[in-house]
C-alpha cells in the first residue's frame, strides 16, 4: 500500500490550521515551542557553511519567512507568490520571477519545491537567476518509508511516483492549489545524481544529506500544526543525535527530510 500513488482529499487532512500562515506566524513570534524552534534552526543554520555574509540571496516560497533569522548574509530578501505582510517582495512566482539575470549569489527553497506543477521551469529559473557558481540551497521532504506511513496517517500531503519528473512541460503537482504537493517530487529528482546533472546541465549536486526523524514528528508542525510532547534542549539534543544516525544508516526507512546544494555551473 505504501508504495503506491496516494492523493487524499483535503478535506481528510488530520493536521490544524493547514495552510494558515497567519496563526503559524503568530505563535512563532509569541509563543514559539522550544521543539519547533530546534527544528527550525538545524533547517536553516546549515545553509551558512555555502553563504559569504557579504553576498546576496533570496528566499522563494518563504512561507513563515523564518529563514531571516538563520541566514547570515547582510542582503537576504523573502519572497513568496502571496502577500503577506513580512516579504520583502510580495507575489513572486517561483517559475517566472521578476529578477534580473544574475542577481544572487544564493537562493533559498525549503520544502517549497515538491509544491511546484512544473519543478523544471523552477530550476531553470533559479539559473537565470543565480550569478556564475551560485548555489541553490535545497532543504526538502524526503519520501522514506517512515514519511509515506505518517502522510497516510495524517493525510496532509500526498505522492505519486507515475509522473515524467524530467519532461518541462508534465505537470507534476496541482497548479490549482498551491498547498497541495506531490512529495514524490525531490527524490525522483535527485535520488540519481547522474540523471539529474543530466537532464538539468546547468547546475552540480554538491551536497546530499538527509535528517529529522524524531525531531520533525515532534515539532509540532511549522506551519500546519499537530500534538506534540514539548521537550528540553537537552533531550531534542539527544533526539538529533539519534535522528542522525538513523537518516545517515537508514535514509529511505527513516529521514523524513534532506538537504541538497546545486551550484550553478
Amino acid at each position: 500500500m505504501l508504495r503506491k500513488k496516494f492523493i487524499p482529499d483535503p478535506k481528510s487532512n488530520r493536521m490544524r490550521y493547514a495552510g494558515d500562515l497567519a496563526h503559524a506566524r503568530k505563535i512563532l513570534t509569541e509563543a514559539p515551542p522550544a521543539n519547533l524552534l530546534f527544528l527550525l534552526e538545524n533547517r536553516f543554520c546549515w545553509m551558512n557553511d555555502f553563504i559569504e555574509a557579504t553576498d546576496t540571496g533570496i528566499e522563494v516560497g518563504c512561507g513563515l519567512g523564518v529563514s531571516s533569522r538563520y541566514i547570515k548574509a547582510q542582503s537576504f530578501l523573502l519572497t513568496d507568490f502571496n502577500g503577506m505582510e513580512w516579504l520583502d517582495v510580495k507575489n513572486v512566482n517561483a517559475l517566472e520571477t521578476p529578477f534580473p539575470d544574475e542577481s544572487f549569489n544564493f537562493v533559498v527553497s525549503s520544502n517549497m519545491i515538491h509544491h511546484l506543477p512544473y519543478p523544471l521551469r523552477f530550476f531553470g529559473e533559479m539559473h537565470r537567476i543565480l550569478k556564475k557558481n551560485g548555489v541553490l540551497l535545497i532543504q526538502e521532504i524526503n519520501l522514506s518509508l517512515l514519511c509515506r506511513a505518517l502522510a497516510h496517517i495524517m493525510r496532509s500531503e500526498g505522492y505519486c511516483y507515475e509522473i515524467d519528473i524530467f519532461d518541462i512541460n508534465f505537470k507534476c503537482a496541482p497548479d490549482d492549489d498551491y498547498w497541495a504537493g506531490n512529495n514524490s517530487i525531490p527524490n525522483l529528482l535527485f535520488d540519481d545524481k547522474e540523471r539529474f546533472e543530466k537532464n538539468i546541465p546547468g547546475f552540480t549536486i554538491i551536497k546530499r544529506k538527509f535528517s529529522e526523524v524524531f525531531t520533525f514528528i515532534n515539532s509540532g508542525g511549522v506551519t500546519a500544526k499537530t500534538f506534540f510532547v514539548p521537550l528540553p534542549l537537552c533531550v531534542l539534543k539527544c533526539l538529533k543525535i539519534i535522528d542522525d544516525f538513523l537518516a545517515k544508516r537508514f535514509p529511505m526507512i527513516f529521514a523524513l527530510q534532506q538537504q541538497i546544494v546545486l551550484r550553478k555551473t
